[in-house]
């Protein structure tokens, strides 16, 4: 005889959000290599821009950080070619130099003390988006995962060289995870690499949806108290780390084509 069938929801989502702790299981990388296994996703999911895009991800030293070395394709980077620099971009570890970019990172990580990974990308829908300075409007379950976390940066300040960039950009992410720049990308932060490699894959996904639902008509807004119960219920480590291992699992696979 079924035991749950009476149960509220608000019960059957705390029993199953308690059960993923306990079985939903995924091989964590280590950090450097969840940082380049994360360039190779976003690679996999139509990120690429040449040699444009930053991933960062906090290393244990404070006000240290790893990136990917200037020259190289998100396609190229392994766990041995990253680098570690500071917050004024001095390699401290690895051989080459970082993109000049990075500096406006170094500026969000000390804003935001919560964010330990930063995803930065140039991708196709999101720029598309950006292009049109229309804010990312987030009304599809699947990409609820960012509901009530994108915030808007509507003038392009720039090339993101300067400490003004930094100082600009950090204060229109505010508290939220993630941020469309206008005429620029996407940008995302998490408190752990699985989460900003999912918010930057959602993202983009999300500016996908946008773009062909603007096309056919009017986006209708999801009622708020149902965006953010979605929202929560998709925000855990555990399913950042499950989903994290199938985006790789899934990358492997179209990269060896």
């Amino acid at each position: 005889m079924a035991d749950t069938m009476q149960l509220s929801k608000s019960e059957i989502v705390a029993g199953e959000l308690k059960k993923m702790q306990s079985e939903l299981r995924a091989e964590k990388l280590p950090l450097r290599e969840a940082v380049a296994e994360t360039c190779r996703i976003l690679f996999a999911f139509g990120h690429d821009s040449g040699l444009s895009g930053q991933i960062t991800a906090r290393a244990e030293q404070p006000g240290t950080y790893w990136t990917q070395r200037l020259g190289l394709g998100f396609d190229e980077i392994k766990s041995d070619n990253l680098l570690l620099v500071n917050e004024d971009l001095e390699v401290l570890e690895g051989k080459g130099m970082p993109n000049p970019a990075n500096r406006f990172h170094s500026w969000l990580y000390r804003a935001r003390p919560d964010l330990n990974c930063i995803v930065h990308s140039h991708a196709p829908h999101a720029s598309a988006l950006a292009m049109l300075e229309v804010p990312l409007v987030i009304s599809h379950m699947d990409t609820c995962v960012l509901y009530d976390q994108v915030a808007f940066l509507e003038k392009w300040p720039g090339i993101p060289v300067g400490n003004e960039e930094g100082e600009i950009i950090s204060g229109a992410l505010g508290d939220k995870k993630a941020i469309l720049l206008s005429h620029h990308g996407l940008l995302v932060g998490g408190a752990s690499v699985e989460e900003a490699c999912v918010l930057g894959v959602m993202f983009e996904r999300a500016a996908r949806l946008h773009l062909l639902a603007m096309a056919a008509g009017e986006i209708k807004p999801i009622p708020p108290e149902l965006g953010r119960e979605a929202q929560r219920w998709v925000s855990t480590q555990k399913r950042f780390e499950a989903t994290f291992a199938y985006y790789s699992r899934r990358a492997g696979r179209e990269l060896a084509i």
